[in-house]
């Protein structure tokens, strides 16, 4: 067993024997179906702490020949697959993380040098029979092992990016990296699998793409690796059970991602650890600071400012994420931006409406601590001051709604506010605290028609008044209180045991002045 050949299975048997393991051996049939095809080449990138190292620790032991997966994998759904036989235990793995080579040099060069010297180290001690000329590649060397063995490799590397995140701005560095991976795997008859992990896609060169061989799977298009992209609902589910904890509140806090092949997907680190501390917190985020969502949302790119602040409201923005070039510097629109941070997992992403929007408690907190400071302080400000713009609508103070909403409009002017659409933006962020005791639906179903927001009480809070808001621009609040009666928007609520209050909040173009409208619904 070396260091990077053949590394065995320690690894990947912590992972089961941790309080909280999810098998996600799944994984491995599809792996399976790709082996030794022109389909071997497999990147998979997710956000941090959404599991891709143990996945590789887990193909590693799969594959690597000197382990007994026939006992590692035992009870495990992989074992039930027709392949789990035929594929296992029967490759030669290296097994290559390549932050721990880049930390240890100081440029990408040296990078290289200890990687070749390393790789060749381990083969040496393992196969000391096969001479190797001093000074010959190490696609060579496998090549020579390959021909004596019969036997091809298994390559997994992780953190394959991260020469593209920490040498941002050296483009020639990163071309030398990226031809590297490619002379080292593409069209090699030694390579069964080739399995990479990071944060980004491959990154991309104009027209050249160093390592088009290979087919990626990302936060915005997972394909088949959706269901092992972070937990499912069920997997979470019962998780809850099995630690008494509140599913909803779970779901609050960590669900949102969520793909067309498997519905929702949750953060596996904070899952696990509010599991295991019995606490509902942030603890994915912990990995990286407010202060690096700060420097992209910062950018003074046309219309960024605005979508944030349309995010934070709750609003989804439909974006194109065809233009961005799979990097942390290259930037041609704000679209790139919002593309960045679904790969960072800031954001979701929608892949059937092509929509951005912020997935849940613990995210959006992040972006309400990235914008309290720097140049963002009226949206703060904004923040802070709904607490007591909800709380003045339980007290069903007209007044103080109206001019609570004024003032969140004067902190978001930078919004085009000619419509009612327009309106829904400054209400939705004047509204902001009522995320935390309701459920929260814009243009939701009702009745005859959509009511434009509509708050209803999270099953904790269930002593709070459902809420149906109507907006209108340029006519009265009292007209907006009489469309939801007349057109029976609180059928939306059907089912509600307690109050719900009726809202108007309109306003006027020439006086510019809101108003508001409270009534009791009479169930």
């Amino acid at each position: 067993m070396g260091i990077y050949l053949n590394p065995g299975m320690d690894k990947f048997q912590m992972a089961l024997d941790s309080p909280i393991y999810v098998d996600k051996t799944g994984l491995l049939s599809i792996l399976n179906q790709l082996l030794r095809t022109d389909q071997r080449y497999v990147c998979v990138s997710r956000p941090r702490r959404f599991g891709k190292t143990m996945a590789a620790n887990m193909i590693s032991a799969y594959y690597d020949r000197t382990v007994q997966g026939d006992r590692l994998f035992l009870g495990l759904e992989i074992e039930q697959d027709s392949s789990f036989d035929m594929c296992r235990n029967h490759f030669d793995v290296l097994r290559i993380n390549m932050q721990e080579f880049l930390s240890a040099g100081r440029d990408v060069g040296e990078l290289l040098q200890l990687l070749k010297e390393d790789l060749c180290d381990d083969l040496h001690e393992e196969y000391p029979e096969i001479s190797v000329r001093p000074g010959r590649t190490l696609q060579y060397y496998l090549q020579k092992v390959y021909q004596h063995t019969k036997r091809q490799f298994v390559i997994v590397i992780d953190e394959w990016d991260c020469v593209i995140r920490e040498h941002q701005d050296e483009q020639e560095a990163q071309e030398r990296y990226l031809d590297f991976l490619r002379d080292f795997l593409k069209d090699k008859g030694y390579v069964a699998l080739a399995y990479m992990t990071g944060i980004l896609p491959i990154k991309k060169y104009g027209t050249h793409s160093a390592l088009n061989m290979f087919d990626e799977y990302s936060m915005t298009d997972p394909g088949p690796m959706a269901q092992y992209a972070g937990f499912t609902s069920d997997e979470v589910q019962e998780l809850c059970e099995r630690y008494q904890m509140d599913f909803a509140t779970a779901k609050q806090w960590y669900d949102g991602y969520a793909f067309p092949q498997i519905g929702d997907i949750y953060s596996p680190r904070s899952v696990v650890t509010a599991m295991l501390r019995h606490k509902f917190g942030t603890y994915w985020n912990q990995t990286e600071t407010f202060q690096a969502l700060r420097v992209y949302i910062d950018l003074g790119l046309n219309g960024l400012r605005d979508d944030v602040i349309r995010l934070i409201a709750g609003d989804r923005l439909r974006i194109n994420t065809g233009t961005f070039s799979n990097d942390m510097t290259t930037f041609h629109t704000a679209d790139d931006v919002l593309t960045l941070l679904i790969h960072l997992g800031y954001l979701a992403y929608d892949e059937t409406e092509e929509q951005v929007y912020i997935p849940n408690k613990e995210v959006m907190m992040e972006f309400a601590n990235a914008v309290s400071v720097g140049g963002w302080n009226e949206i703060a400000r904004a923040i802070k001051a709904s607490t007591e713009l909800l709380r003045a609508t339980w007290r069903r103070d007209e007044e103080a709604v109206a001019e609570g909403v004024a003032n969140a409009h004067l902190e978001t002017s930078q919004l085009t506010y000619h419509s009612e659409t327009a309106l829904a933006y400054t209400i939705s962020l004047a509204y902001y605290a009522a995320r935390e005791y309701y459920l929260c639906y814009r243009e939701l179903p009702a009745g005859k028609g959509f009511a434009d927001l509509v708050f209803v009480p999270r099953i904790q809070h269930m002593d709070k008044p459902a809420m149906v808001i109507e907006l209108k621009w340029n006519k009265s609040a009292e007209t907006a209180v009489r469309q939801i009666r007349e057109k029976r928007y609180p059928l939306a609520l059907k089912g509600h045991q307690g109050k719900i209050y009726l809202v108007g909040i309109s306003y006027e173009r020439k006086s510019k002045k809101h108003q508001c409208k409270i009534e009791v619904f009479d169930v």
